[in-house]
């Protein structure tokens, strides 16, 4: 297609290449910006203790506080409260909380496995049989704050 352009001078040719050179440059390159979590709670039973959340990356060791990617604490007022997650890149996440009543820094476990503590996690899956996995709880962050809602389950 261009043969007869190429033909007819070395420098239209050293200038199409360069044009066709930089055609294929990006123009614009865009930073990949960390963004924030914020994950709101209702529906705790007391305002005792804090609230600690945990923001996990995968699926293995989810929901295992010593295995989340970041982990904050919050207190409670009026029966709710609110963490936040700063510098969490794109991608996908899932958040797990629990109300430790007690100041406890991992949830308790009773008959059957069930939490002593009330728990609840992002996308508000239930619960009834057995917690849940991963991908029940997953969201995605592309490039804007993420804003969760979250409620307790006892």
């Amino acid at each position: 297609m261009f043969k007869h352009v190429l033909k007819r001078s070395r420098a239209g040719a050293w200038m199409l290449a360069s044009m066709m050179g930089a055609a294929a440059l990006p123009l614009h390159v865009q930073a990949v910006e960390a963004e924030s979590v914020v994950v709101r709670m209702t529906d705790f039973v007391n305002d005792n203790g804090r609230v600690q959340c945990g923001l996990f990356d995968r699926e293995d060791g989810w929901r295992d506080e010593s295995r989340a990617l970041k982990m904050t604490t919050a207190r409670i007022e009026g029966k709710r409260a609110t963490c936040r997650f700063e510098q969490v890149d794109p991608g996908q996440y899932a958040v797990a909380v629990f109300h430790a009543q007690a100041n406890e820094s991992q949830v308790n476990y009773g008959l059957f496995g069930k939490p002593q503590q009330g728990v609840g996690f992002s996308n508000n899956p239930s619960v009834t049989w057995g917690p849940p996995s991963f991908d029940e709880a997953a969201f995605r962050i592309e490039s804007a704050t993420v804003n969760l809602d979250v409620q307790m389950k006892y």
